[in-house]
């Protein structure tokens, strides 16, 4: 599923003395199969425009009592918004959004605190009782079926886990829970905040393996909202930069980084490796890596071996 936005406005609390602009004209394409990255400093807009993707925030023209934007005299309309997931139109008020959030798929920063059924089995059923087709149901066998078979691509044993109360599992396994009951509807596009928030490095990288393995055999795009610039340049092919509600750079990781300066304009930081290619570089030592700590060991051995 292809996601095209295009001059996406929106404001928190608009009409009052609490107004806050999040997203400012903002045009962004995520192509079908990217593992896409979307970063910026906390307020920047990003976790506002991916809750836009599923219909969580709705576009005024997707609600049917919207009414249409008159302009003022002398004063030009703004353009109109395009919001486009795969088939799906997010600014037609007839668009079916629960049949978009059963192939949008959101999971939010420290998923584990959103369990809340009495077993993980009840938990992770729930998502696919909640988008079913009312005049056609899934059964109970096939529910079981689904909710198996999403706990074992998260790396959980159904026979294990499956009658346990949620809040019995580990850190991790809840975690790995909570992930599961958003993809137990087999989502194309698998959205994440902050996937990693509060992992240590090993719980990352596990996290990080996990993501790859839905990625290549459950849902073809993978967006990840962070702030962790390691993540993005180990993880993504894709990857866009969010300041102030707008989008400032849609480039792959390595070129992004190259941009070091600007980054650190806007708060942002680079990558550890981008850090060590740039000491390098005022040194006189050129190190072309891919920005991964595997890539830049190899290039770094390399570089040795033509000394």
């Amino acid at each position: 599923m292809r996601i095209v936005a295009e001059h996406l406005f929106y404001t928190y609390n608009e009409g009052t003395p609490f107004a806050a602009r999040a997203l400012d004209d903002v045009t962004l394409t995520v192509e079908e199969g990217e593992f896409f990255g979307i970063l910026g400093h906390t307020g920047s807009g990003k976790s506002t425009f991916v809750q836009h993707l599923n219909g969580l925030i709705r576009l005024p023209s997707s609600l049917k009592r919207s009414k249409k934007h008159r302009a003022k005299k002398g004063e030009a309309l703004p353009p109109a918004p395009v919001l486009r997931v795969g088939e799906f139109d997010l600014t037609d008020p007839k668009t079916s959004f629960s049949a978009l959030r059963r192939k949008v798929g959101i999971v939010f920063q420290y998923p584990e605190q959103q369990l809340f059924a009495e077993t993980v089995k009840d938990d992770v059923a729930f998502g696919i009782k909640s988008f079913a087709d009312k005049k056609s149901p899934p059964s109970e066998q096939e529910i079981e079926g689904a909710v198996r078979e999403a706990l074992e691509a998260v790396g959980l044993s159904y026979a294990e886990v499956a009658e346990k109360s949620p809040f019995d599992l580990s850190g991790g396994q809840k975690r790995r829970a909570a992930i599961a009951g958003v993809i137990v509807t087999k989502p194309e596009v698998l959205i994440l905040d902050e996937p990693a928030a509060g992992l240590d490095p090993l719980g990352k990288k596990e996290i990080a393996d996990l993501l790859h393995r839905l990625h290549n055999t459950w849902c073809k795009t993978v967006i990840i909202v962070s702030h962790d610039m390691d993540e993005i340049a180990e993880n993504c092919t894709m990857s866009a930069v969010f300041d102030a509600g707008k989008v400032k750079y849609v480039l792959p990781p390595r070129e992004l980084f190259a941009h070091a300066d600007e980054l650190f304009a806007m708060g942002l930081d680079i990558p550890l490796v981008a850090k060590l290619c740039r000491a390098l570089h005022a040194r006189g030592v050129d190190i072309d890596c891919d920005l991964t700590a595997d890539g830049f060991v190899k290039a770094v051995l390399a570089k040795r071996g033509q000394a």
